[in-house]
Order: C-alpha cells, then structure tokens, then sequence
C-alpha cells in the first residue's frame, strides 16, 4: 500500500507559482482589518500566501499585490518583517 502523505500545494499571490504549503509564508488580515504575518497558518482570517523569496516579496510591494488581495493597506513594516524572515531562514539553512 501506498501510505505517503499528500502534500498540501498553495499558490504564491505574487509568481502565482503553486509550491509546498512550507515553502510559502501566510499573510492574514483579521476581521478588524489588522495584518501580520502567520508562521502557524492557523489564524483567522483572510489569508494570501507569498513565496519566502526576496524577489517575490518586493515584486508583491511593487505592484501593491498583498494589499489588492486582502482588500486594506500594508504597511511598509510587515515587508521589512517579511524581508527579515527571509534573511533569517537563508541564514540558518
């Protein structure tokens, strides 16, 4: 029998490239309209998934993407957080 488990795919809001659910960081806007990134994946809320890729986050700030998709404005500290979350996991790979 076949018991290899499915490997839950999502889509990066920015490339638009379907990756494995841990290659990708979730950005989530609560019902009050607060964002912050979601390193769980279990919050509530509205969710857009971006790729733990320095390009894809500057190609999404560029083009205004997060905050088209979760219908509020981002703030310019949640892509330095981001930004820095990157930086740290290239660092401790």
């Amino acid at each position: 029998m076949n018991n290899r488990k499915k490997v839950p795919m999502r889509k990066c809001v920015a490339t638009q490239e379907m990756k494995p659910k841990k290659e990708l960081v979730r950005i989530v806007r609560s019902k009050e309209g607060d964002v912050s990134i979601d390193l769980t994946g279990k919050k509530s809320g509205r969710g857009a998934y971006l790729s733990k890729d320095q390009t894809a986050i500057m190609l999404a700030k560029q083009k205004n993407i997060l905050a088209n998709h979760l219908n509020v404005a981002i703030p310019e500290e949640l892509y330095n957080e981001l930004l820095a979350l990157v930086e740290k996991e290239k660092q401790s790979k």
